[in-house]
Order: structure tokens, then sequence, then C-alpha cells
């Protein structure tokens, strides 16, 4: 068994999660309490990377973020931050991937907070950054972590933006989906079968979990 791969896939998918949390949390929010124009575009950009070919994600933030487009070449120049090809393309591709899941279900959990209690908040002088903190976060606590989980669990099995965007390298981007393909291709079928299993394990803890915090709490 390659644990140093599965430690690293775990650690970096833990990452993502962290990286995708704020932004996700602040959509899902605008998503769930206010109307906007363009919302209807927004949501359905969100949910694009869900159903487009991972691979063509991943290409799309080869474009985006490598050596040759202006964000990635100004990265580089200015900060000496080379992302493509190293761990923190898998991070990228990674936290792209598990974004939709985090939003979608994270907005449920804001939805299934009573307006009334955060206008009382506010009737008693509350900021609105208090009455987030305060009352909605907490309240839409089980929808943000059962997002969290499932957009973990996502992280973990996140292929085709991974291999376009980050490569293949040993000791530097190969993740376990990476190490099953290799085993597979090389047919070294034991050594892929035991990184299925342990990826399985993980996986399988993570969604459970993510169910369980789904469900509304019982009375």
């Amino acid at each position: 068994m390659n644990w140093d791969v599965v430690l690293f896939t775990v650690a970096l998918a833990a990452l993502a999660v962290a990286v995708a949390l704020p932004a996700a949390l602040a959509l899902a929010w605008l998503l769930a309490r206010k109307r906007w124009p363009g919302k209807a575009l927004v949501e359905t950009l969100v949910t694009v990377p869900l159903v487009l070919p991972p691979v063509a994600t991943g290409f799309a933030l080869l474009l985006l973020l490598g050596r040759q487009s202006w964000i990635g070449g100004a990265l580089e120049k200015w900060l000496g931050m080379e992302i493509v090809f190293t761990w923190k393309a898998v991070v990228v591709a990674m936290a792209v991937m598990s974004f939709p899941l985090v939003v979608r279900t994270a907005r449920v959990g804001f939805e299934s907070v009573d307006g009334q209690l955060e206008d009382a908040a506010r009737s008693f002088g509350a900021s609105p950054w208090q009455v987030f903190w305060r009352i909605t976060l907490p309240l839409a606590r089980r929808g943000v972590l059962a997002g969290m989980v499932l957009g973990f669990a996502r992280a973990l099995g996140e292929f085709g933006a991974t291999i376009v965007f980050a490569g293949n390298i040993p000791g530097r981007t190969t993740t376990v989906p990476l190490a099953i393909y290799t085993d597979v291709v090389l047919g070294d079928n034991a050594a892929a079968l035991q990184l299925i299993a342990a990826s399985l394990v993980i996986a399988l803890i993570a969604v459970a979990l993510g169910e369980r915090l789904a469900r509304p709490l019982s009375v």
C-alpha cells in the first residue's frame, strides 16, 4: 500500500475544500438570500463543472493559469508562483471540481434558516456581519458541513482535471486516482486494488457523514 500517495491525496483534498469554502459560502448565501440580475446565469455556471467533462475543465484551467496566460504569467513573474504541474495545480483542480457541491449543499442549509430570526436580530441592532456569524451560519451549519464533506469526497476522486492541469508526476502531483490509473496501465493489479480499497473506505465514510449531516434534525 502506497500510504504516501493516500495521505498526500487526503491532505490536498482537505486543503482544496478549505480554499473553496469562503467563496462557496458567500455565493451560497447570495443565492439563498438575495435576488439580483444574472442570478439564474450564475446558478447555471456553478453547475457546469458537474456536467462538463473534467478533462475540459482541466484544459480550461490550463488556458487560464498556464505560463502563457496573463494570470499565470503574472503570478510567476511578480510572485514567483508556478502553478501548473505542481501540487498547487492539484489543489486548484480539486477545489474547482468540489466547489459546486459545496455551494449547492450549503445553499440548502442557508435556505432552511428562518428569515424571521435574522430580522429579529437586525431589529435589535445587529449588523449584517453579526447576523450572519451569530444566527445564519450556526443554524445552517449542518448544510455547510455536509457540503464540505461531499466536496471533500469529490476532491478525493478527482482525475480528469488533475491529470490535464497538474500532470501525473510521481512524488509531486500523483494522487490516488492517478496512481490507480498508473498501476492499471503497468499491470500491477494488486497495487491498484489496494489503493481502490483505501479510497473506497475513505469515500464511503465521507459520503455517509455528508448524508447524515444533510438530513434535517429530528424533533
